[in-house]
């Protein structure tokens, strides 16, 4: 996988700022950090949605085996 260096990030924000201009750019840069923080979030979200449904499995299982072994 490339690895993107100080000088390829340079040269983005050095055509960003030519494309959009200068008074466009920092309002941009906080629309696209807002993007940024919504996936995350949403990610997360997900993340612990399916650590918890793990977590309820387990539970399930182990009372499964529980009663499992009682009937024996």
């Amino acid at each position: 996988m490339p690895t993107i260096g100080w000088f390829e990030i340079l040269i983005v924000v050095g055509i960003a700022i030519v494309i959009l201009g200068p008074k466009d750019f920092p309002i941009m840069l906080k629309k696209v950090g807002s993007w940024i923080g919504t996936a995350k979030r949403y990610v997360s979200n997900i993340q612990n949605e399916v650590s918890n449904l793990e977590m309820n499995e387990e539970q399930i299982d182990n009372e499964i085996k529980k009663e499992t072994n009682k009937d024996e």
